[in-house]
């Protein structure tokens, strides 16, 4: 018996292995070079970078553009949580019942998220664009005056978080759908019995049995809002001036732009560690939800 225990040990760490090389090349080894490389004042091509301890993340906090990146960030991760989730539940409510093009609705509501957010950032880019967009051409045969929707910050935050919720509020919905689907029939039967309507029903019964499902959904918008990269280089290119910017994107344009890869390393780890204590904060709160019901 121990020799097939050590057979089934030695077959499961060869099971294993394969994925833990990859995750070790392509997660820890990255994370430990740019670790290092945050406390450097590296350029990003050069063949040599000097030591300069904590002052990257000393003007990491005093950076108004950092700050301003910060909130953004906030806004586009916990506005697109909100949004996606919200509309995400309305969609399977009413997308759960059964009705003659129900499978064509939940595919059309689902299908944006199959685009690149790079590619369905240009196409509302070409809509909205200031000059020759569709959006401006459909106001002039009105008599309308033209708009640079991009060019005020609040109206430029506001459309990208908007048309990141619109790309994927489908995958909330098919989340949720999953999870109503999952609740006995008879709880409603039982409920209408009584005479119980139906906001009673949705809070009492549907809300706390769809509790793992927004959970998953709460937490993976969260942390897709937070990384948005990909809608905002489309669309404004972190403008006007840095306005527009998330953690993200102006990571990537102090690396590129600025040439200044131990500054845009200190940003990366900084995100990192945000993201990790907000995922795990948030996990925490609804594990005790659950523990409480």
């Amino acid at each position: 018996m121990t020799w097939r225990k050590t057979a089934a040990r030695v077959q499961l760490a060869a099971m294993v292995a394969p994925a833990l090389l990859l995750i070790g090349v392509f997660v820890f080894y990255p994370l430990l070079r740019g670790i290092r490389i945050s406390f450097t004042d590296w350029n990003g091509y050069s063949q040599h970078d000097h030591f300069i301890g904590l002052d990257n993340y000393r003007k990491l906090a005093v950076d108004p553009n950092v700050r301003t990146a910060f909130v953004n960030t906030l806004l586009y991760g916990v506005g697109s949580a909100v949004i996606q989730n919200v509309w995400g539940l309305l969609y399977a409510l009413l997308l759960n019942r059964n009705f003659f093009g129900r499978n064509a609705a939940r595919a059309a509501v689902y299908l944006p998220v199959m685009v690149s957010g790079l590619i369905m950032g240009y196409i509302w880019y070409f809509l909205l664009q200031y000059s020759g967009g569709a959006l401006n051409d459909a106001r002039s045969l009105f008599g309308a005056a033209p708009v640079d929707w991009l060019a005020d910050k609040h109206r430029a935050i506001s459309l990208i978080l908007f048309i990141s919720s619109l790309q994927f509020v489908g995958q909330a919905m098919v989340i949720y759908l999953a999870g109503l689907q999952r609740i006995p029939r008879m709880y409603y039967e039982a409920a209408e019995i009584d005479g119980i309507g139906w906001w009673s029903k949705f809070r009492h019964i549907t809300l706390p049995l769809l509790s793992p499902a927004i959970m998953a959904n709460v937490t993976l918008k969260l942390i897709g809002g937070l990384q948005l990269f990909d809608l905002i280089v489309a669309l404004t290119g972190g403008g006007p001036g840095f306005s527009t910017h998330s953690f993200s994107t102006l990571i990537n344009y102090t690396y590129f732009t600025s040439q200044n890869a131990g500054y845009s390393s200190s940003l990366g780890i900084a995100l990192f560690l945000f993201i990790m204590a907000v995922t795990v904060g948030v996990n925490r709160y609804f594990y005790r939800r659950e523990v409480e019901h």
